[in-house]
């Protein structure tokens, strides 16, 4: 008899467990995947829309492609997750599977922050990103903030990198002169988790732009009217551009399932990325993977991807009996774009002892080329 395999978002995580398992297994097995939205957005590339450099069209890919391949697919909110009987509301529908797949992300909650969401635009979504690259366009100088509005996100090297690009945009435009940029983060510095001298060179990509940065500053409340940011350690600001990073958490339908650790996120092994619950496993964002040094492992595509690798091999071959077990190693690696047609590129393992081992490499023409190829190969490859 198939098997029913269940996959719960249509991310980065979610598309390579579906695709690698189809490629993998026979037609009598199903495989299902599930997400609230209709077409797929490739996030990293979120960056060049808020500078006006893509389109939402060029970044995004309709999940009902995957239909063709054999991979169903559902669109609508996951209304209740019950683990131990591998059983799932979507809508009106109840779907009972053999294995599932949680790969939902982190939730994105500006509304946490008093005034947040009316005061500026949430990049880290197409909406935001596409309505702030409208603001960008009409803006003839001034103040433009860059905001993390707390001090653990995903992709952590982007709002470094939005902080450059605008810098970059300011100065095609000729605006630069007339235009203050500055980065206000809640943390203390650039990628902690990748150790200081990964911190340190980061910020002086920042800085070395004329961008004013400043490390901890965990925003209270924002004033829309007054166009004003308050921060917790007493400090103000004006802005009259402001693009942020909000708060993430768990999903609430994760959260209602009782499935989180005293972190937040779902807890995972860190090599299997096998839940507590048999049958059961959990990949990317909404998991929390807490690595020596004491900080978890950073939320980010490259993991959710390695991770997809991880678990569709090791479900196909629990199914078929076939092919060496998978584990997740840890390795991961980013770009990190500063204008000019220039990018870093940061790489190495992350469950490194006693801290993780990475290096970046100083940004060059190349490390951007290799970004765009990477874009272009990606959703071509998993559509």
């Amino acid at each position: 008899m198939g098997k029913t395999i269940l996959i719960l978002g249509g991310g980065v995580g979610g598309l390579v467990v579906a695709n690698e398992l189809r490629a993998k297994l026979k037609p009598e097995h199903r495989i299902i995947l599930v997400d609230r939205e209709a077409s797929f957005v490739f996030s990293p590339s979120l960056l060049w829309l808020m500078t006006g450099n893509r389109t939402a069209e060029k970044i995004s890919r309709p999940l009902s492609r995957l239909q063709k391949k054999g991979i169903e697919v559902v669109t609508g909110e996951v209304g209740h997750i019950d683990p131990a009987a591998r059983s799932v509301l979507v809508q009106d529908r109840t779907i009972v599977a053999d294995y599932i797949v949680i790969a939902l992300g982190a939730e994105l909650a500006p509304e946490a922050i008093p005034g947040l969401a009316e005061a500026g635009h949430n990049f880290y979504a197409l909406p935001g990103a596409r309505s702030f690259a409208e603001s960008l366009a009409m803006f003839r100088g001034g103040r433009l903030v860059v905001l993390t509005a707390a001090p653990a996100y995903k992709c952590p090297a982007a709002p470094y990198e939005a902080a450059m690009l605008l810098e970059y945009a300011c100065r095609k435009r000729g605006i630069r002169k007339e235009t203050n940029i500055a980065l206000y983060a809640a943390e203390p510095g650039p990628m902690g988790v990748a150790g200081p001298d990964v911190s340190k060179a980061v910020r002086q990509m920042v800085e070395a732009k004329g961008v004013e940065y400043h490390p901890e500053h965990q925003i209270a409340s924002a004033d829309p009217a007054k166009r004003r940011l308050k921060f917790s350690n007493g400090t103000e600001t004006k802005y009259d551009l402001l693009a942020y990073v909000p708060p993430h958490r768990a999903p609430q339908v994760v959260r209602s399932a009782g499935m989180l650790s005293e972190t937040g996120w779902l807890p995972v092994h860190r090599n299997t990325l096998e839940t507590r619950f048999p049958g059961v496993y959990a990949l990317g964002d909404v998991t929390g993977i807490p690595l020596t040094l004491g900080k978890p492992l950073p939320k980010a595509g490259v993991f959710a991807h390695a991770q997809g690798l991880v678990i569709a091999r090791n479900i196909a071959r629990e199914i078929t009996g076939k092919g060496k077990p998978a584990q997740f190693s840890g390795e991961g690696e980013c770009f990190i774009e500063t204008g000019d047609g220039k990018a870093g590129f940061g790489a190495g393992n992350f469950y490194g002892e006693p801290v993780p081992q990475v290096k970046v490499h100083p940004p060059a023409r190349r490390w951007h080329a290799a970004k765009v190829l990477f874009e272009k190969d990606w959703l071509r490859r998993w559509f």
